[in-house]
């Protein structure tokens, strides 16, 4: 066994001495110099409450819905989509899977594509609609909430009522009432889709829009960004040929609708109704607008025929009544001339 080696007990070598110095006194050295030169607090700075936590980011207003959930962006998803697209097709489903849904898009993406192909044939100056037409499942609830707060809401009647002075007269307990802070969501002047101004605004009109009778159970919903009557009934061709009377692609011109994912998919889709500028259609009228021949400028030369015509019947109507008045008081007028006239007169003209 080795021998053990006994290590001294004495002082500490210098340099080491040294380092420990700097490792435990220094800091404090600093700390003390760092607390020497750091300023007093002011009267003000002891006496002036702090700020308060902003509870809202400076980019993002308050709102009354909480803008991180799921339904408050489908909310704002389905405002803009309202307010941006004049057409819309409502569409009821059936649970389908994914493979239909995925066949029945891709015949209405080709349907469509074609449409602007041939209007690109006729020559007329319009963008493509195809890229930008879409098909999607709504949650009912929510796109009710968004149909009544773009058509009922109103910002500027908000932004009036903000205008009121900052105390008002309660009248039950006839005390005055501070109106809510700026910066809060009870703020009245806030205007957004999430505030509580718009929350408020809809809130009696519940259950009284037109669709609302409609949005009952699994929707979907058609988007097309443009009034066009040939991209409608190309539309309509694919998903729901039987009830708007519009004759089926032929199994020789489009093999791919006549598919058993395609034909599965369409036997579970039923038309409801439709939504252009603002107005619901039924189904007949719906027919009516993707009946509309040459699309909407056929329907612009049809006023024109129309304004014509009842401007020129207007005018033969009133140019008869003018020509039976003429020849009525020429009549009268020669009576009188013979009533007035002698008999020496009489016999003279005979």
């Amino acid at each position: 066994m080795p021998p053990r080696v006994r290590l001294s007990t004495g002082r500490l070598p210098q340099p080491l001495r040294q380092t420990r110095f700097r490792q435990y006194e220094l800091p404090s050295v600093t700390r003390c110099a760092s607390t020497a030169t750091t300023p007093a607090p002011s009267v003000e700075q002891m006496t002036k409450s702090p700020a308060p936590i902003a509870r809202y980011p400076p980019s993002q207003a308050p709102s009354h819905r909480n803008p991180e959930y799921r339904r408050s962006q489908l909310l704002r998803q389905y405002t803009s989509l309202i307010r941006t697209t004049p057409l819309m097709v409502f569409l009821q489903h059936d649970n389908l899977q994914s493979v239909e849904w995925t066949a029945i898009r891709r015949e209405l993406t080709s349907a469509l594509r074609k449409v602007d192909e041939q209007i690109v044939a006729e020559g007329r100056n319009t963008p493509s609609l195809a890229p930008h037409i879409k098909v999607q499942i709504v949650q009912t609830s929510i796109f009710e909430a968004a149909l009544r707060i773009v058509e009922y809401f109103r910002p500027s009647q908000a932004a009036l009522a903000s205008e009121q002075p900052p105390s008002a007269v309660n009248p039950v307990t006839q005390t005055s009432a501070e109106l809510p802070p700026t910066g809060s969501k009870d703020d009245p002047s806030l205007t957004h889709d999430l505030s509580r101004a718009a929350h408020d605004a809809v809130l009696h009109m519940k259950g009284k829009h037109e669709l609302s009778t409609l949005l009952a159970g699994p929707i979907a919903v058609l988007s097309i960004p443009d009034v066009s009557p040939e991209h409608l009934k190309a539309a309509l061709t694919v998903l729901a040929p039987k009830a708007c009377g519009f004759p089926s692609p032929t199994r020789k011109a489009n093999p791919g609708w006549h598919e058993l994912p395609v034909q599965n998919g369409l036997n579970k889709l039923a038309l409801l109704a439709a939504r252009v500028d603002g107005k619901v259609f039924d189904v007949d009228q719906t027919k009516w607008v993707g009946g509309i021949q040459g699309g909407m400028d056929g329907l612009r030369s049809q006023l024109v025929q129309s304004l014509q015509s009842m401007g020129s019947g207007l005018t033969n109507a009133l140019e008869g009544a003018g020509k039976s008045l003429y020849f009525t008081l020429e009549s009268r007028k020669n009576v009188l001339e013979e009533e007035q006239k002698g008999p020496e007169e009489q016999k003279s003209d005979s």
